[in-house]
């Protein structure tokens, strides 16, 4: 399917400030099933804009804005070509069949970051234990688990909870059901990183849409013969062709779409305001 997206992020600050270099992750991670046809990307009209690749391999903008603003627009418009996409079609090899998988040497020394567990809390039972188990059968549970257990609410602004605060709230938004849920792979042995992009749920219910006008978060996460498996503890599914990655990383601030910060010799009051449609051409 072919999706037209349009993304729009204004800082307006009270008055002229100096920016710093900032990161924009907003860019497709493109491979056999997503194709970028058209791409205009527009910040202030200054601005210097270097074209890089992160520690992570994501696409980056990194802007430099040599004069003071009161305004920065960053705004995308894209043509994407999706590929339909089946997030089942693997076989898992053997050290995938049961959790926690079974890494070789070498995926040990790559994943170890992946496999680290933050601050231990106690998780409820269904989604911990000691027992080896069915590795897919079992991702699903986990995953149908968070999606109707945990409580979806809106948040635009603000840094994500903890995975112990959003278990303790049993509610939060996708951001924050990310992390929570990574932490939970890594409690069961699976190594997992975060993920964000565009979601289109043109063919969804309206009260069943949770990513239209925003970007959206999940996790994937990596199972031998499988590689990196997109799951969206948010829905209780795993990510198909409907989901377009942008950036993938260990913390909210390597997949944040924008990152960066304003000097001044007092503090100054800003607003942010965001718009994104994803849409079936």
């Amino acid at each position: 399917m072919n999706l037209s997206i349009h993304y729009e992020a204004v800082y307006t600050y009270e008055r002229a400030a100096s920016l710093s270099p900032h990161v924009v992750r907003v860019f497709p991670r493109m491979d056999i099933f997503v194709h970028v046809a058209k791409a205009v990307f527009t910040t202030a009209p200054t601005a210097d804009v270097q074209w890089r690749r992160d520690l992570f391999d994501n696409q980056v903008a990194t802007c430099f804005f040599p004069e003071l603003l009161s305004e920065l627009p960053i705004r995308l418009e894209m043509e994407i070509e999706v590929k339909e996409r089946n997030p089942f079609h693997f076989l898992l090899d053997s050290g995938g069949l049961h959790l926690p998988c079974k890494y070789t040497a070498q995926e040990e020394v790559l994943l170890a970051p992946f496999l680290r567990c933050g601050k231990h809390f106690p998780l409820p039972a269904p989604l911990v234990s000691d027992v080896p188990r069915p590795t897919m059968e079992t991702l699903v549970t986990l995953l149908q688990w968070v999606h109707e257990n945990l409580a979806y609410e809106r948040r635009d602004e603000g840094d994500p909870f903890t995975p112990e605060e959003t278990l303790r709230r049993e509610a939060g938004s996708c951001r924050d059901f990310g992390p929570f849920f990574a932490e939970v792979l890594r409690r069961n042995g699976v190594a997992t990183r975060l993920a964000s992009g565009f979601v289109w749920e043109g063919d969804r219910a309206d009260e069943d849409r949770r990513s239209e006008s925003a970007l959206h978060a999940w996790v994937e996460a990596y199972l031998p013969g499988a590689g990196w498996l997109g799951m969206d503890p948010t829905n209780g599914v795993l990510s198909d062709h409907h989901f377009v990655t942008t950036a993938v990383g260990l913390e909210h601030s390597d997949i944040a779409p924008v990152v960066g910060t304003y000097f001044a010799r007092s503090s100054i009051a800003s607003s942010l305001a965001t718009k994104l449609e994803v849409q079936k051409l």
